[in-house]
């Protein structure tokens, strides 16, 4: 797991850094499976003129074996925003990886069919 932390607007600190390393270790459990895992975060402080007071923002771009996940996530506190990007990031991974394994499953499914299909019900005579 290859991770790059990047600030903008604000020192990234070593309470924050630590703060996303942590977050970022429930993504362990898709590296066995993968052979590649690199994450680019930025954590930014904010202001648009449509909100009052300071905002911050936490982006999240993970490349997993050749496919991007990407999300956001801007809150007033730093570390809600992390969180919420970070939850929002693992809930794409799980339902992409989740649509895979049903693919697979659909397909067997049918080749089973297939199967059957040829031989009348017996495999085996």
């Amino acid at each position: 797991m290859n991770i790059k932390i990047k600030a903008t607007n604000i020192e990234l600190t070593d309470s924050i850094n630590d703060y996303i390393n942590k977050r970022l270790e429930s993504f362990s459990v898709f590296e066995r499976d993968q052979k590649e895992m690199i994450f680019f975060v930025e954590v930014a402080k904010t202001t648009n003129h449509h909100k009052k007071g300071n905002y911050h923002r936490a982006e999240f771009k993970l490349v997993l074996d050749g496919k991007e996940f990407y999300t956001f996530s801007e809150k007033e506190d730093l570390y809600k925003s992390i969180d919420t990007a970070k939850d929002d990031l693992l809930r794409k991974v799980k339902n992409s990886i989740g649509k895979k394994h049903s693919l697979i499953r659909r397909g067997a499914y049918k080749l089973k069919g297939i199967i059957k299909g040829v031989s009348g019900g017996r495999l085996f005579k």
